[in-house]
């Protein structure tokens, strides 16, 4: 999402860090393309000229521009007071001491609060807590099953008109919140309905749920994709319902991000999560210094090392390791591998964790059809080939190349990265090794 926003930031920095010395107009010079970049991005122009005066008061200070190295300092600066712009620290949904924590839902119609809901859902259950879902849009076609088999999916259940016995969305939710009550439920989430704009009667409606409820906390869902609008209907909801957080979603998307940047200033209120992607396993914790530094080209390692550790099985991990110290390392392991790092969600979005990569790979596609292609290629194997490399002869792939729809450079080069991962394994897992240590990231990558 912040990829032009990052190249302009790049552009900036570049000019600033070849500066033995920043005078006050350099600086000045810098900051107005900074503006040029936020604008650029749909960030509300009155959070960039605020945020671009907490810079500039920090940055002539006789601490920065008269230091050794005052492009560093800059950036330094730039950093600190972009992290606090997206709020400090991270405010995960903090549950109430008192079960169930009951979370209402609010947002226009198409933000992705029924899919939100269910994402909530199963984040919750991973960390041991037991969710269910109130399905309180009886407005729009299909809502209520629209929850109920994303609940099914995930093996939540589901309060909806049928259960409550009306459709009325406001006694729907209380007696949603006072069923999961004596069902012991540590969490009760609330899909309500949206409207295309926001009017009266939907205001009113959210607020009788309000009144009747009493939610432990509202979360204001935004579609990160309507830029500037974003700020705007995150104000009159705040004005309305006072809520205390925001989820953003299509954050995956190609969007300029401006949303991002701009709600938590405008509203004063929280980011909490964003959702990535459609699957319900693109729900994360919203971290302002870790987005702060994917901004600035900085990577954001911790977030990588977290997907690996989601995606990785621990026993796997442990049997591949013994395997190796035996270099007994096979295509089979090798697939194991791609189909994890597949599981850590889209390569462009890994390429932007690591620092540098996005630098490097500017202008450069990333093919994510690489990781099908090669497992086409392992997929068209025997098993005896698998576990045995050695034997691919020419006519074997041949065959291969044919079963897989490649071609025989596409099957060479598989193999010869292969050998040299082996090589390079065998190596790592010689007794004695400086930097052996447990596998936690990808040992591979897809043939581009």
């Amino acid at each position: 999402m912040f990829e032009r926003l990052t190249e302009r930031f790049d552009d900036v920095f570049r000019q600033l860090r070849g500066r033995g010395r920043i005078t006050e107009k350099a600086l000045d010079q810098s900051l107005r393309e900074i503006r040029r970049a936020l604008l650029e991005a749909d960030v509300n122009f009155k959070v960039a000229r605020s945020f671009l005066g907490r810079v500039r008061e920090r940055a002539l200070g006789r601490e920065v521009l008269r230091s050794l190295s005052p492009g560093q300092q800059v950036i330094k600066v730039v950093h600190e007071e972009l992290v606090a712009l997206l709020g400090g620290t991270a405010a995960p949904l903090e549950l109430a001491p008192q079960p169930p924590t009951a979370v209402l839902l609010v947002g226009l119609q198409g933000c992705g609060k029924t899919t939100v809901a269910a994402k909530l859902a199963r984040h919750f259950k991973e960390r041991g807590r037991l969710p269910c879902l109130v399905a309180a849009d009886t407005y729009r076609p299909a809502a209520v099953e629209q929850l109920r088999t994303l609940g099914a999916g995930i093996d939540v259940g589901v309060f909806g008109p049928g259960e409550a016995g009306s459709d009325d969305p406001v006694e729907i939710c209380r007696l949603g919140v006072q069923q999961a009550r004596l069902d012991n439920r540590s969490i009760v989430l609330l899909d309500t309905a949206g409207r295309l704009s926001i009017d009266e009667e939907m205001m009113a409606e959210l607020t009788a749920v309000r009144e009747a409820v009493q939610p432990h906390e509202i979360l204001f869902v935004a579609d990160a994709m309507l830029g500037q609008d974003a700020v705007e209907t995150a104000s009159r909801f705040h004005e309305r319902l006072a809520f205390q957080g925001v989820v953003l979603t299509k954050m995956d998307s190609d969007a300029r991000g401006g949303a991002a940047l701009s709600i938590r200033e405008t509203t004063g209120q929280p980011i909490r999560y964003v959702g990535t992607g459609e699957t319900l396993e693109g729900l994360e914790p919203f971290h302002p210094d870790r987005v702060a530094s994917r901004i600035l080209g900085m990577g954001d390692v911790l977030s990588l090392v977290e997907k690996a550790e989601q995606s990785f099985d621990r026993e796997q991990t442990a049997a591949m390791e013994a395997r190796l110290s035996k270099e007994a390392f096979t295509f089979e392991d090798f697939q194991q591998q791609l189909k994890a790092v597949r599981g850590m969600g889209p390569l462009d979005q890994l390429m932007g964790m690591i620092p540098g990569a996005g630098k490097a790979l500017k202008g450069a596609p990333v093919d994510d059809g690489a990781f099908t292609r090669t497992e086409a290629i392992i997929n068209s194997m025997t098993l005896q080939e698998r576990r045995r490399p050695q034997i691919l002869n020419g006519s074997r792939r041949r065959r291969i190349a044919r079963g897989s729809g490649t071609s025989i450079q596409d099957v060479n080069r598989l193999v010869k990265q292969f050998h040299a991962m082996q090589k390079m394994l065998r190596q790592m897992s010689r007794p004695g090794r400086k930097g052996r240590g447990r596998m936690s990231l990808p040992l591979s990558m897809p043939v581009p």
